[in-house]
């Protein structure tokens, strides 16, 4: 598939900011029956309001995936079947929850934690749309697997605990150590799924051959041009154009930028708080990159009829 950079900022910006929100939570969560340090009020609604803003980049992102951005709101009429529509609902309501969320730790704290659960269970669910709108295409066998959504959960909650680590870090909040962890954690967990779903993607067959494509049983079939196709929507669209060594450059890069460096640099994070948010601008940039590899990763059936466009 040919990755749009928009879906790439909307996805990882939304996981950074929704993962954010569930550590500030779990804190909040923590400290309420007596087993962490109290975050503080200032502190959960500043880390709260980082969340808002990464979420509002994500939505900025999507408007330009959208052909026509008017009409956007129809997409969640068909609710009932499509995993986007879904996504289209639970994200309005996750972002409002959360401001919600926010407001309520001074003008209401009483009801943070009432506000703050039925939020995460939304946050939850918009993890779990996002990661099926791909996860349930059985065409592309890459996607179609319970690791897509895993994953998308998984690495969303692993930046979000090291952008509340950095967060922490830089308002000297007693919380650092325990957000280091638990970035640490997510992301040795992210890393374990995601060489999970390389290996299995490695392993795939194509379950259509070029024959079957054609409707042509020959043993040898050979294309010598992409004939009146070619440069289509199809050879844009569904190709990305990279070669195999650029793809095995980017997804050596992902692994390195978006788990081992960050790991190191969480390691060394509380005696030096300038690399927990170095910590965080180099997994996110990795997830950038293990985002557009995610995409052209993907080879849709199309592709072997117009196999002459790599």
């Amino acid at each position: 598939m040919h990755p749009a950079f928009s879906v790439l900022f909307l996805t990882t910006l939304l996981g950074a900011g929704q993962g954010l929100f569930l550590a500030l939570f779990a804190a909040e969560v923590a400290a309420s029956i007596g087993i962490g340090p109290a975050p503080g009020r200032e502190f959960l609604a500043v880390g709260g309001g980082v969340a808002l803003a990464f979420g509002g980049l994500g939505l900025i992102a999507s408007i330009f995936h959208i052909g026509h951005p008017e009409r956007g709101w129809r997409a969640m009429a068909r609710w009932r079947t499509s995993w986007l529509s879904r996504e289209l609902i639970a994200l309005p309501l996750f972002m409002a929850g959360l401001f919600a969320w926010v407001v309520a730790q001074f003008m209401l704290p009483t009801a943070t934690l009432l506000l703050g659960a039925v939020t995460a269970v939304l946050c939850v669910a918009l993890f779990i749309c996002t990661g099926m709108i791909y996860a349930c295409l059985r065409l592309l066998q890459e996607w179609a697997t319970p690791l897509t959504p895993i994953n998308y959960l998984l690495l969303g909650c692993a930046s979000g605990a090291t952008l509340a680590a950095a967060c922490a870090a830089v308002m000297g909040s007693p919380l650092t150590g325990a957000f280091v962890r638990a970035a640490i954690a997510l992301t040795v967990a992210g890393a374990i799924m995601r060489v999970a779903a390389l290996y299995r993607n490695r392993r795939l067959r194509p379950r259509t051959t070029l024959q079957s494509a054609i409707g042509i049983p020959h043993p040898r079939i050979r294309q010598t041009a992409q004939g009146m196709m070619g440069g289509s929507f199809n050879t844009r669209e569904f190709f990305h154009g990279a070669t195999p060594q650029k793809m095995t450059a980017i997804k050596w890069g992902f692994l390195l930028g978006a788990f081992a460096l960050p790991i190191a640099l969480l390691v060394l994070g509380p005696a030096a708080p300038a690399a927990l948010v170095a910590a965080f601008v180099v997994q996110y940039t990795g997830l950038l990159a293990e985002r557009w590899y995610f995409f052209a990763d993907a080879n849709h059936p199309q592709n072997l009829y117009y196999q002459a466009i790599s």
